[in-house]
């Protein structure tokens, strides 16, 4: 099956230098079965919490995957926060379809359980990436590449980070946006009318996030 534009655009950052990689909250695991197919890692590790969809996506792979494909693939059925990794091998955690207080919470606990492990993190938050990039400016990321997609009339976030990276990550993007673009445009003044619509929650907070953004159209 072709990917989503957002997937295609995840696959394509995903270069051939790690050992093992995870595509968590796999859903139907299109994404890792492309990587499969591209040879991008001696193993591709699905992951997803739900019974019935990890069930479905085995059966898939058994039937349809080369003999020498069998051999670079696993199947998780567990909570992304759980997942164990090989300790002195590189490793690339792709996380994408959650929101952001999620996806700070599974960086952090990844971060935390596997500490002896090489991890460069791809994540794509369904919204907040605000906190997201903050969060990964809190833990010393550095960041490698990032790009701004429009699927299906809604605009996502594309962040490749890595601790050995040494670009800083900035809270609302530098290198994605190219301003003279109408639907960038669209995304940036539909981020500045929510901060606005957000200043009755906490002024002192989204009145700083929306001068950051706010900054940005003035560029």
């Amino acid at each position: 099956m072709a990917l989503s534009k957002r997937l295609s655009a995840i696959a394509q950052m995903v270069p051939n230098e790690y050992d093992e990689i995870w595509d968590c909250c796999c859903d139907h695991g299109f994404l890792g079965m492309q990587l499969l197919k591209d040879n991008r890692a001696d193993q591709i590790h699905f992951v997803d919490i739900v019974p019935e969809l990890m069930q479905s996506l085995q059966q898939t792979l058994a039937r349809f995957s080369t003999e020498e494909q069998r051999r670079h693939w696993q199947v998780h059925c567990q909570d992304v926060a759980t997942i164990s990794l090989t300790p002195q091998k590189r490793h690339l955690v792709i996380i994408a379809g959650v929101g952001g207080d999620l996806m700070c919470q599974f960086i952090s606990q990844i971060q935390a359980h596997n500490h002896l492990a090489h991890i460069d993190f791809i994540v794509c938050p369904v919204h907040h990436s605000y906190k997201v990039r903050s969060h990964l400016q809190s833990l010393d990321f550095g960041l490698v590449a990032e790009h701004l997609i429009s699927e299906n009339r809604r605009f996502y976030e594309l962040m490749f980070v890595s601790a050995s990276a040494k670009t800083p990550i900035t809270r609302v993007g530098q290198g994605m946006w190219q301003l003279t673009n109408k639907e960038h445009q669209a995304y940036l003044g539909q981020l500045c009318a929510h901060y606005q619509r957000m200043l009755n929650q906490d002024a002192d907070y989204y009145q700083q996030v929306l001068d950051e953004y706010t900054r940005l159209m003035r560029t």
